[in-house]
């Protein structure tokens, strides 16, 4: 089905993007969350209307992008995040949030999507990212993401927050890595002395079988044959 994202949304799309997902996905996750809206043609006309009017305040010659990049070179855009003793975020940046920030704070539209940004910033740091304003017209803007109340560290600084966040994680990644070794090998063992059980059990329906045989036949050769008798008989 297809949907408005109401939000940024990892690996789904930008907020405001028409955008096809699965309807469990919808209603499990994303509506319930306010994520996303069903896409009705009123609510997507409305939608372009907005996006037509936005494209306005957005470079439109290489003279005026080269204008909006001469100010965004100066520009430094601040987040004040909340983020844990190690500098991870409860939450993320966004291109959407930056391009929001640039607008609210420098009166400057650029398109969202070509702000490079891979992945959502989830660290607090600088970060210096590349945008796309106009063909063969870019630049950086410096993005700061700050703690709460706090402000930035020095560089060397997060750069050991990064690293001690970054142990942590492996140590993770390695407990549940045995953790998952662990269970399949005990799964083996399981399996294992099944096996063992069910061999023993068909061995001993053999023996069984095999101590009855002999029983059966002997007493098959007590009893003798009608042939048998009539020739002693006429001995």
């Amino acid at each position: 089905m297809e949907v408005i994202l109401l939000q940024d949304v990892e690996k789904v799309g930008l907020r405001g993007e028409v955008v096809s997902v699965a309807r469990g996905y919808m209603r499990n996750y994303l509506e319930p969350r306010r994520l996303a809206e069903q896409a009705t043609p009123a609510r997507v006309a409305e939608l372009e209307k907005r996006e037509a009017h936005r494209a306005k305040h957005e470079a439109a010659t290489f003279e005026q992008a080269q204008e909006l990049a001469a100010t965004l070179g100066k520009a430094e855009v601040r987040f004040d995040v909340n983020a844990g003793p190690q500098g991870t975020l409860f939450g993320s940046v966004t291109p959407t949030n930056i391009a929001d920030e640039l607008w609210e704070k420098h009166k400057i539209r650029v398109d969202r999507r070509k702000i490079d940004l891979p992945d959502p910033i989830k660290r607090v740091g600088r970060y210096d990212i590349p945008i796309e304003l106009f063909q063969d017209v870019s630049v950086e803007v410096r993005v700061l993401v700050v703690p709460e109340g706090g402000e930035l560290p020095p560089e060397e600084e997060l750069e050991a927050m990064e690293a001690a966040e970054r142990e942590r994680e492996d140590a993770e990644a390695e407990a549940a890595a045995a953790s998952a070794v662990a269970v399949e090998e005990a799964i083996a063992l399981v399996e294992a002395e099944e096996a063992v059980a069910g061999e023993e059990e068909a061995t001993a329906e053999e023996d069984e079988a095999a101590a009855e045989a002999p029983q059966d036949a002997e007493a098959e050769g007590e009893t003798p044959r009608r042939g048998d008798a009539e020739s002693v008989e006429e001995r």
